[in-house]
C-alpha cells in the first residue's frame, strides 16, 4: 500500500498547478502592488490602534483629573504617547508607496526605519516623564481619590493595550515592518503598567501613600525594559540584520537550479517592508552569455519563491577561472583583494 502523500507534497503540487493556470511574471510591476497593499495594511492597523487607544488614554485622563493619582498618570501619558506614535509610522507608510527615482533608487521604505527612531525616542521621553511625576510625589506623598475609578481606568487600559499589542505586532511582522513590531512592544508594556496601577490603588486604600509613587517608579522600571527591546528591534534593521534562516534558505535555494555548480556571497537587506538580495553564483566557464543570463533569471526566480518577502535580487554570474583571475582588475580598487574573492566570500568548488 502506498505510503501517505505529506502536507509538503500537496503544498508542491497546489504551487505547481497555480503556475499552470495562472502563469505570472516578476517584473517590477508585479512587485509593487503586494508592496501597497502591506502599507495599506500597516495604515489600516495604526488608525484602528490610534482610535483604541485614544478612547483609553481620554478616560484614563478624566479619572487622573479626579484622583490625581501618579501611577495613573504616567500609564495615561504612555497611552497617549503611543497613539501619537500611529503620525510618524502613518507618514513613513504614505512616503514608502513612492515609486523610487533618479536620487532614491531604492525608493523610500527606509523612511519605516526613521519613524522606528522617532518611536523609540517616544518611549524614552514617556519614560522620563513618568519617573519625574513619580519621584515628585514620592517625595511629597498626596492622597489617591476615587480609587474605584482608578481601578476601573487600570482595568480598561490594560484590555485596550493588549489588544492593540497583539494586533501590531502580529501586523508588523506579517507585512515586515520592525518600527510597528517596536510599535507593539511599546503598547504591551502599557498594557502591563496599567496593570501595575491596580496595585497602587490597592496601597492606596490601606492607607500606604507610598504606594501609588513606587507604583510610578515600576511602570518607569517597565518602560526602559520595553525601550531596550524596541531599540535593539530598530538597530538590527538599521543595520540591515536579517534572519540568517532566510540567508540559509536563499542559498539552498539556489543551489538546487540546473546548472549552478556553487553559490558565493548571499546577501539579503530590508528595503521597507521588502527584501532586497545581491548573490554570486558559479556556472561553466564555457557557457554562453545567452545561457549564463537564463540561468541568473532562473537563480532570481528559484530564490523569489524561496524567500518571503523578497521583492528582487541581482544575480552575478560567475566562473571559476580556466586561467588567472577574471576579477583581478578590481584589486587596486580594494587593498589588492577583489572583494569576490576576499577569505569572507564562500570556497568555490573546481568544475567537474
Amino acid at each position: 500500500m502506498a505510503a501517505p502523500r505529506s502536507p509538503a507534497h500537496h503544498h508542491r503540487t497546489r504551487h505547481r498547478l497555480a503556475h499552470l493556470l495562472a502563469p505570472h511574471g516578476h517584473t517590477t510591476a508585479d512587485r509593487v502592488d503586494p508592496a501597497m497593499e502591506t502599507s495599506r495594511e500597516g495604515l489600516r492597523t495604526l488608525w484602528l490602534s490610534l482610535a483604541v487607544l485614544g478612547a483609553t488614554a481620554a478616560l484614563q485622563a478624566v479619572v487622573v483629573a479626579l484622583s490625581g493619582s501618579v501611577a495613573l498618570l504616567g500609564d495615561t501619558v504612555h497611552n497617549a504617547a503611543d497613539a501619537l506614535t500611529a503620525v510618524p509610522l502613518g507618514v513613513a507608510f504614505v512616503l514608502g508607496r513612492r515609486a523610487a527615482t533618479r536620487s532614491h533608487t531604492y525608493g523610500y521604505g527606509r523612511a519605516e526605519d526613521v519613524a522606528g527612531v522617532v518611536i523609540v525616542l517616544v518611549i524614552a521621553a514617556s519614560a522620563a516623564l513618568a519617573a519625574v511625576q513619580a519621584l515628585d510625589r514620592l517625595l511629597d506623598p498626596g492622597d489617591v481619590s476615587h480609587l474605584p475609578a482608578v481601578a476601573a481606568a487600570a482595568l480598561i487600559g490594560f484590555v485596550g493595550n493588549e489588544w492593540v499589542a497583539r494586533y501590531r505586532i502580529r501586523t508588523g511582522r506579517r507585512i515586515g515592518s520592525a518600527a510597528l513590531v517596536a510599535d507593539g512592544l511599546h503598547a504591551r508594556s502599557d498594557g502591563f503598567t496599567s496593570l501595575a496601577v491596580l496595585l497602587g490603588a490597592g496601597g492606596a486604600a490601606l492607607g500606604w501613600r507610598w504606594a501609588d509613587p513606587v507604583v510610578g517608579l515600576l511602570i518607569t522600571l517597565a518602560i526602559l525594559f520595553v525601550l531596550r527591546d524596541a531599540a535593539r528591534e530598530v538597530f538590527h534593521r538599521l543595520m540591515d540584520r536579517v534572519d540568517p534562516r532566510l540567508v540559509a534558505d536563499a542559498e539552498q535555494a539556489l543551489r538546487s537550479v540546473t546548472g549552478i555548480r556553487d553559490v558565493g556571497r548571499v546577501r539579503l537587506r530590508w528595503v521597507g517592508h521588502g527584501l532586497r538580495g545581491e548573490v554570486d553564483v558559479v556556472v561553466d566557464p564555457h557557457l554562453t552569455v545567452v545561457r549564463a543570463h537564463a540561468l541568473a533569471v532562473a537563480a532570481e526566480h528559484a530564490l523569489i519563491h524561496a524567500v518571503p518577502r523578497l521583492t528582487a535580487a541581482t544575480v552575478h554570474v560567475d566562473h571559476t577561472p580556466v586561467t588567472g583571475d577574471p576579477h583581478a582588475p578590481l584589486d587596486h580598487h580594494h587593498g589588492g583583494t577583489s572583494p569576490r574573492n576576499r577569505r569572507d566570500a564562500p570556497a568555490r568548488r573546481e568544475p567537474v
